[in-house]
């Protein structure tokens, strides 16, 4: 087995112990385990020659997620906001321990992390790659079950937001994506914004 190999391994083994349940197309799924091997799949197809540490970033981006849930922070945004910094941080953290286990070196750990992190996004093209992935598995999984739930206002705005942090490049593969119709509506009066 490769570095790579065991390191995936490792990712979607404790990814597994997601209690909470994502259900696609009539099957039920650890949370965070199909969410992280369907931002792996995006990663590839936005980036056929995806270095190895994009590829592990990618696998691992939002590994644990459930161990520090939102409802431990109190509401609004700048609790909103402190939660989402302290996950980031939590896990680069786990992805470290987990790479160093399979026996990657502190240089490829620090570069998997800084992906992470999202650092230097817009001027770090993996770390651009890795933000539009994260929002085209948004957009393929999650939005048509979000949407309806939501103020047509918050959606517009998360999206704009979303889009806002895309490329031109992620753009596209967004636009290619098939939508209900409301879906599309909201999508169109968000891309009216940028």
């Amino acid at each position: 087995m490769t570095k790579l190999q065991s390191a995936f391994e490792k990712f979607d083994d404790y990814n597994q112990k997601d209690p909470n349940l994502f259900q696609w197309q009539g099957e039920s799924y650890p949370r965070e385990y199909f969410l992280a091997v369907r931002l792996y799949d995006w990663v590839k197809k936005i980036e056929p020659g995806a270095s190895e540490e994009l590829l592990l970033a990618s696998r691992s981006q939002h590994i644990g997620r459930w161990e520090i849930p939102r409802e431990e922070y109190p509401e609004g945004r700048t609790a909103y906001l402190k939660w989402r910094s302290e996950l980031a941080l939590y896990h680069a953290q786990k992805s470290g321990q987990l790479l160093q286990e399979a026996g990657y070196d502190e240089e490829t750990i620090a570069r998997v992390q800084q992906i992470i992190l999202k650092k230097r996004i817009k001027l770090d093209s993996e770390v651009q790659t890795m933000e539009n992935a994260l929002c085209l598995v948004f957009l393929q999984y999650q939005y048509e079950e979000f949407h309806p739930k939501h103020p047509e206002e918050k959606v517009i705005n998360i999206l704009k937001k979303s889009l806002l942090k895309m490329d031109a490049h992620g753009h596209q593969f967004a636009l290619a994506m098939s939508f209900s119709e409301n879906g599309l509506y909201y999508i169109q009066q968000a891309l009216a914004l940028l």
